[in-house]
């Protein structure tokens, strides 16, 4: 199968690059950065280098974005460019061009603030069924551009399979106060609790939806790690989550004791991945269990992909005292 990854030199989009490479794939790599898996450097906003691209294409992966980190360094007219004309673009010449898949990367950003409970409130569980609530243009411009997906697919029955992807970007977190009370590899493994995932299973499931979306069409899937937790549990994560997790893997407080790390005091939001195990066969290789069980056995905590890769980072220039801005 001949594929083009957008983005491929960035950390997702390498990733899929190695990954289909490794499986036999003919994979064309677009990026504005040169990269050792980036075959043509362009932009997805320029329809012509995307049309030379499509050639020959069976199924577009579409992981170039500017992020959330961009959003004080860039302005918002470079992410409507990039996140919604760049994906208008790559619609238009997939059909164009006969390509029968179009998998989109999204982000559970897009639900923004309908995940912020109020201190009284249970915390959220976010499945595919919550209403979008936008924070910023990058919730705004993703959420837009899973709606040009759909419209492609009832249109032109063009195959749109979306994926919201939870964390896992392996730079540090954005907030201060966070980044000054726990340790960063602390709050990661934390994180695969209820909104992290290794890029190896965002690498898993884009093949799975890659070999339903036939069948799937257009629909939309979270993928995060598996969480232990159920709905009922909500309400007590709010103010007990360590209570919470020691009842579903309590082997985590000793190997927490040994590192000097803590878990969160409260968990308000947790996303909910079953509806991408159970339509895409999708099976996610690591959760916070498995995790744990590495780090007790002397391993680190991610998976060989993601060390693979490293930090990439999203802007040139360095900062004092963060690692990005934000807003």
């Amino acid at each position: 199968m001949k594929l083009l990854v957008t983005g491929s030199a960035g950390h997702l989009g390498e990733a899929l690059v190695r990954s289909f490479r490794g499986d036999g794939h003919d994979v064309l790599g677009m990026d504005l950065v040169e990269s050792p898996y980036t075959s043509v450097v362009g932009s997805i906003t320029d329809p012509e280098a995307v049309r030379r691209c499509m050639a020959g294409v069976d199924a577009v992966l579409h992981s170039a974005t500017l992020h959330k980190p961009h959003v004080v360094t860039h302005g918002m007219q470079a992410f409507i460019d990039s996140n919604i004309t760049g994906t208008l673009i790559l619609l238009e010449a997939a059909v164009a061009a006969g390509v029968q898949t179009l998998l989109f990367t999204s982000t559970t950003s897009v639900f923004g603030d309908a995940m912020r409970p109020a201190p009284a409130d249970p915390a959220v569980w976010v499945t595919e069924g919550l209403l979008p609530a936008p924070r910023n243009i990058y919730g705004v411009t993703k959420l837009a551009a899973e709606g040009l997906c759909r419209l492609f697919h009832r249109k032109h029955g063009l195959n749109c399979p979306v994926l919201r992807t939870s964390r896992f970007f392996p730079e540090e977190d954005d907030d201060a106060g966070v980044r000054g009370a726990y340790a960063d590899d602390n709050v990661k493994v934390n994180e695969y609790l209820h909104r992290r995932v290794d890029i190896e299973d965002v690498v898993s499931a884009h093949c799975c939806a890659l070999e339903r979306a036939s069948t799937i069409g257009f629909d939309r899937f979270i993928v995060s790690a598996t969480t232990p937790f159920q709905a009922g549990d909500a309400a007590e994560l709010r103010h007990h989550a360590h209570r919470v997790v020691a009842r579903y893997v309590p082997e985590f407080e000793a190997v927490y004791a040994r590192l000097g790390w803590k878990m969160f005091p409260d968990i308000g939001r947790v996303y909910v991945n079953e509806k991408a195990r159970r339509i895409l066969g999708w099976s996610p290789r690591h959760d916070f269990r498995s995790v744990v069980q590495r780090l007790a056995d002397g391993h680190d905590s991610r998976s060989a992909l993601a060390l693979q890769i490293g930090r990439k980072g999203y802007h040139e220039r360095v900062f004092d005292d963060r690692p990005f801005p934000v807003e």
